[in-house]
C-alpha cells in the first residue's frame, strides 16, 4: 500500500515491477489510478506500506497510525521517506526562495515567514515516530536533502548534497524502514 500516493506515479513503478499496490490519498482526482480515501477508511491487509513525503499531513496523525498497524501483519514492512521540519532553518528557505527565483517564481512571504507557515501545518518527524513506534520498531533514520524535490529540479539534488556535505545546509530528508511488531493487536492506554 502506498499511503499518500499523490498523482500515483511511485504506485505505477511498483506495479509494474509486478507488486500488487493499493494507492490511497484523500486529495486523489476521480480520474486517477489512486483511491480517494483516508488512511483512516482502508481496510484489508498488506505486506507492506510505503509513504514518501505525505505523513506529515495526515489528519488525525495517531488514531491513523494506529489504524495503519492493523493492516500490516507481524513483520511486515514500512517504509518512510519524510521532510524533517525540525531540521528545517532559514537557511534553507532561503536557498529554496533563491532557487525558485531562478526559475522564475515570486514568493511574497520571507524565509521567517515560510519556516513558521510550514511548523504550524505539518507534523514533526518525532511525532510521527512517536505515532508509529507501539506498533512498529524503526532502524535509524538515513538522512539526505530534500529541497530540490519541492517545486524545483532533481538537477538541484548534487548541490544540495555539497551544501549539506559543507554543513551550509541541513539535511531534512529523513528515510526510515520499520518493522511491525509481531501482533495485529493495536494497544491503546488509558
Amino acid at each position: 500500500m502506498e499511503v499518500g500516493a499523490g498523482d500515483g506515479d511511485l504506485a505505477l513503478a511498483l506495479a509494474s515491477a509486478g507488486y500488487e499496490v493499493t494507492a490511497i490519498d484523500p486529495a486523489a482526482t476521480p480520474d486517477s489510478h489512486v483511491e480517494q480515501c483516508s488512511l483512516l477508511e482502508v481496510q484489508g491487509s498488506f505486506d507492506a506500506a510505503v509513504s514518501v513525503v505525505a505523513l506529515h499531513h495526515v489528519e488525525p496523525l495517531e488514531p491513523s497510525c494506529a489504524h495503519l498497524a492493523t493492516l500490516i501483519p507481524g513483520g511486515g514492512t514500512l517504509v518512510i521517506d519524510e521532510l524533517d521540519i525540525d531540521r528545517y532553518d532559514e537557511r534553507a528557505t532561503g536557498w529554496w526562495l533563491g532557487q525558485r527565483r531562478a526559475l522564475g517564481h515570486v514568493e511574497e512571504k520571507s524565509p521567517a515567514q515560510i519556516l513558521d507557515t510550514l511548523r504550524h501545518h505539518i507534523h514533526p518527524l518525532a511525532r510521527i515516530n512517536a505515532a508509529l513506534a507501539p506498533y512498529f520498531g524503526f532502524g535509524a533514520p538515513v538522512r539526505g536533502p530534500f529541497l530540490h524535490r519541492w517545486s524545483l529540479s532533481s538537477e538541484l539534488q548534487a548541490a544540495e548534497v555539497e551544501l549539506i556535505a559543507e554543513d551550509l545546509l541541513p539535511a531534512m530528508r529523513a528515510r526510515q524502514v520499520a518493522t511491525r511488531h509481531g501482533d495485529r493487536e493495536v494497544r491503546t492506554s488509558g
